[in-house]
This record gives C-alpha cells, sequence and structure tokens, in this order.
C-alpha cells in the first residue's frame, strides 16, 4: 500500500462516503439528491457521490451510455448548484461514470457505430444492454480523456467512482485489418490506453481521487491500484457474506483500499435480514460507506448510523492502515468470526467479533488478541456490544495476548466491536 498506490509513500484514509444508487437507482433529480446529501451530512459523511442516472437520455440501463452531458430535465441547472448543495455542511462531491462502455441507443454509438469492439458479419452481443468502446483506438481513447477532463476542469468533483459492468466479447478490431498484426495487440493496447488516461486525468486533477470498480471486483491488480485509490471488492454488500469476502479480498490487498458498503435490509442478493449495527460492524473492518436508501429511515437509524460513524472515525487509521490479524476465520461455515488491527505503532488496536448463530447454548470462543506491546497498559472500550462482567478496564498487552477476552454473544446474527488505547 505505502509502495504502490498513487499516494504512496503515504496514502490518505478513506473518506466515509454515501453513494445514492440504492435510493434512487437511475431516478436522479436535483431534489432527491440534494435532500439525501442533507441526510448523510446528518451521520457525519465525508464525501457524498451521486451514482449512475445523471448524464444523457439515461432512464435505465438501454440508453445513454457514452452521452456524458448533464441531462437536463433531472438537473436543469447542472452539476455545480448541487455540488453547492454537498459542499455546504463540510462534504465533498463524487460522481459514478463507466467510460469505456456504450449503449447502441445514445447519440456516440450513432455517430461512431465503428468505435466498439467488432468482428465484421458477426453480431454484437450486449451485456447489460451495452457494448465495449475500443479504447485501442486513438480516437476513442482522445474521446474518453476529453470528456473526463471537461467534466473535472468544469465541476469540482473530488472523486469518481469508475465502473465497468461487462465483459469483453467479439474482440476484434476491423478498421486495421484482419491480417494487422495491431489487431494482435487489441489487448494490450487497450490497457495501455487506459492506464494513459488515468495517468494523465491524475496528472492535470491531482486532487481527485478514482475508485476501480468493475463489475463487482473484476479489475482489481496491482497495476489498476498504483493508478486509483480504492476498489471494489464485490456486488454481494450482505453483510454475513462479506465476512469472507473480506477475509479473502485481505490476504491480497489491504483494507485501506477494500470499499465496504452499508446497504438495506433485507439484502438484495440472498433476502438476508440483519440489524444496522452488524451491517456498520461488518462494514467498518474496511473503508466504510453507506449506501442505504437513507428516505428510508427511522430517527433511531440515524443516531446508530452517527454514533457507530464517529467511532469509526476513532479507528479508521488503524483499520485502513494498520495489522490486521484473522483471529477466528469466517471460512468452512464457521458459526464465529473475529478480526484484530493494530496501529503501526501499537497505541490502538479493534477488535471486531461476528456471531452467525448460537447452538446448544455454547458461548462465544474466548479470543486472544495479537500484535499488541506486551508491556503497555490498554484501556478497553466498547464500540458496540458488551465483555464479560469481570473484565478489566484497564491490563497489560500481555494480559490481552494471553488471558484473552470472552465477548457477550448471544442469538443470531450478532456483532460487537472494542477500542483498545494504550495509556
Amino acid at each position: 500500500m505505502s509502495r504502490v498506490l498513487p499516494q504512496a509513500p503515504n496514502p490518505k484514509f478513506r473518506p466515509v462516503i454515501y453513494n445514492s444508487w440504492e435510493a434512487t437507482e437511475f431516478a436522479v433529480n436535483e431534489a432527491g439528491q440534494e435532500a439525501l446529501a442533507e441526510k448523510a451530512a446528518r451521520i457525519g459523511v465525508g464525501r457524498f457521490v451521486m451514482d449512475d442516472g445523471w448524464f444523457g437520455q439515461r432512464k435505465d440501463d438501454h440508453a445513454g451510455l457514452g452521452d456524458w452531458y448533464v441531462n437536463q430535465q433531472k438537473l436543469p441547472n447542472g452539476l455545480k448548484p448541487m455540488i453547492d448543495k454537498v459542499h455546504s455542511p463540510g462534504m465533498d462531491f463524487g460522481l459514478w461514470v463507466e467510460p469505456e462502455m456504450v449503449n447502441p441507443d445514445s447519440d456516440l454509438y450513432r455517430k461512431h457505430p465503428d468505435w466498439v469492439f467488432n468482428f465484421t458479419g458477426r453480431p454484437r452481443s450486449e451485456a447489460r444492454n451495452q457494448l465495449v468502446l475500443n479504447l485501442a483506438r486513438p480516437d476513442v481513447r482522445d474521446y474518453v480523456y476529453k470528456f473526463l477532463d471537461r467534466l473535472l476542469s468544469e465541476n469540482d468533483i473530488a472523486f469518481l467512482k469508475w465502473d465497468y459492468n461487462r465483459n469483453w466479447s467479439e474482440p476484434g478490431w476491423p478498421a486495421v485489418g484482419v491480417t494487422s498484426d495491431e489487431q494482435k495487440k487489441i489487448y494490450v493496447a487497450y490497457i495501455e490506453n487506459l492506464y494513459g488516461i488515468l495517468s494523465e486525468v491524475r496528472a492535470k486533477h491531482p486532487k481527485v481521487e478514482i475508485e476501480s470498480c468493475s463489475g463487482g471486483g473484476g479489475r482489481v491488480d496491482l497495476g489498476i491500484l498504483s493508478l486509483t485509490d480504492e476498489v471494489w471488492p464485490s456486488d454481494n454488500t450482505d453483510p454475513f457474506d462479506r465476512l469472507r469476502i473480506q477475509d479473502g479480498f485481505s490476504y491480497a490487498y489491504t483494507p485501506g483500499v477494500m470499499m465496504a458498503w452499508v446497504t438495506d435490509s433485507p439484502n438484495w442478493v440472498n433476502n438476508r435480514t440483519t440489524s444496522l449495527n452488524y451491517r456498520f460492524l461488518s462494514s467498518m473492518q474496511g473503508s466504510l460507506g453507506v449506501g442505504a436508501n437513507l428516505d428510508t429511515w427511522s430517527a433511531s437509524d440515524f443516531e446508530t448510523a452517527k454514533g457507530l460513524i464517529a467511532a469509526y472515525k476513532q479507528v479508521r487509521e488503524t483499520v485502513q492502515h494498520g495489522s490486521l490479524y484473522r483471529l477466528i476465520p469466517p471460512q468452512e461455515g464457521s458459526e464465529y468470526s473475529a478480526t484484530e488491527s493494530v496501529s503501526i505503532n501499537k497505541q490502538q488496536a479493534v477488535l471486531f467479533a461476528f456471531l452467525h448463530s448460537s447452538q446448544m447454548g455454547y458461548p462465544f470462543p474466548r479470543i486472544n488478541l495479537r500484535g499488541l506491546n506486551p508491556m503497555t497498559q490498554y484501556r478497553v472500550t466498547p464500540i458496540s456490544g458488551s465483555l464479560a462482567k469481570d473484565t478489566p478496564v484497564v491490563a497489560s498487552g500481555s494480559y490481552w495476548m494471553g488471558h484473552g477476552v470472552e465477548v457477550d454473544l448471544r442469538g443470531d446474527m450478532q456483532a460487537a466491536a472494542f477500542k483498545f488505547e494504550a495509556q
């Protein structure tokens, strides 16, 4: 992380974000987005991101992709008034884009049908009603860079959620000829131009941060991480499933780049119902985001979220940039899961524990912490949940690692978290 990311050797921590997708999907309008921004600011969000639906003739996923102008029916005053509204409580503004794709029902495709991957005489296979632009072409590369540069130059945008929602098919380049060596270079040339665009955008707009979001973790590698600040591990945001997803992801990549959202319940993936507390604690193990529909939240939900986001901000440096210990891995059907993050200077640790379901009255396993300074005294403070009644408030690192802690978790889909601070 300290060597690969664009901000190396001192990458910034990721802000708490709110994304509007689950609240509005394609039904974007100025009043609705501004209302969501006000609610996001109330719970302590630092970055508001308007997702798909703001551009072209974008009413659903059938049209508009490739036409990167503001939809005047939805946003008659353009982006600036909304950006100003987002800025007023201290948040910055982010925007969803999918630069490498095009809908056949778009001005861009009608003007340049030759700009997509295709083999002469074969059907052009659509996925999610879109085709893949041939970014290996210099004219396509030029178009993509120019619209991004214009968008960022004309608006105070701090963040781009760069999506990529389908795999390649018919990766042909008829313009260079079937037998041309250039045809064979389409894969390499495409990526070279993608990296070139990202490099130029970052050079001209150095304050803009970018997320590599690719159909749910489809493009996460060290190459893209050298040019982007965070990644989207999976479209599956179910908080229990995420325990395994995030565990596996963290074997290869740091939690500091792993976006983890709190979304609605029941979850769309499997119709599982979980508490807001459980959803937050699952997501707080990575870079925290909120994607739930705030328009449906109760006053209690807002209070819970506000408290947990405030708590997360006290430990996010440790979670995102510290050392991760997998105390109880959530693999092979385990009923239990526990992770611990320890700050680089060992002055802070945060423990997360999760219970799928109690069985036969067995207690949650005792958890022995790791990575603490044995001689340092640490004070334990609950973020959410409770420990056994005889747990000391202050004890040495040696005690916490040797004796361990007993987390009071019983029932189904329960979670707890605790902060340990050096005294």
